[in-house]
């Protein structure tokens, strides 16, 4: 048995179980979870405690407004997790991090929100929707289907509808936004 076998066994079966499944599906996209397991489980333990309140992952380091529509920029992962990986080595709750801050070789500190104001103070609103599928783009091209964006990493699908779940960072389905 392992010391993280025996922090694991503070925490509720679900809690752990969705760690292991956070950690899998970070390393499968190329992300790393906190490498200090019970800190990254207390995170978790936020997480299922949100779902179990509001119905998704509400980051546990956010007040949330209890709408998803208005939460849906701070569901974890949070639409800020890439770039605050890449500028500070950690998300702002520090649940993904990078190898360099893993290693210490960028400081471990507290990471600046991000989040715009306006949506701290009213929640996050949707941005204008793009152009409707077949209408030419700038350019004069015209495509055969439409384009969606994850908001969360940024990868492009285009087909009839976003995908159920992103490939690249197991986003769920309404984190996709139409692009083009």
């Amino acid at each position: 048995m392992t010391a993280g076998d025996d922090v694991e066994k503070t925490f509720a079966p679900d809690v752990v179980e969705l760690f292991h499944r956070l950690d899998r599906e970070a390393r499968e996209g190329g992300y790393n979870l906190n490498p200090d397991k019970e800190f990254t489980l207390r995170l978790v333990e936020g997480l299922v405690a949100n779902q179990k309140r509001y119905g998704y992952w509400q980051c546990p380091c956010r007040l949330a407004f209890g709408e998803k529509a208005k939460d849906i920029d701070v569901v974890c992962p949070c639409y800020y997790r890439d770039a605050d990986v890449v500028e500070f080595g950690a998300c702002y709750c520090a649940l993904y991090v990078s190898e360099e801050w893993i290693a210490g070789k960028v400081p471990q500190r507290s990471i600046p929100e991000r989040r715009p104001q306006e949506f701290i103070d009213r929640g996050y609103s949707k941005p204008s929707p793009a152009e409707p599928a077949g209408a030419a783009p700038a350019g004069g091209l015209k495509l055969p289907y439409p384009v969606w964006r994850c908001q969360v990493c940024g990868y492009l699908a285009a087909r009839d509808g976003p995908p159920g779940v992103c490939p690249v960072c197991f986003a769920k389905k309404d984190r996709f936004e139409r692009f083009l």
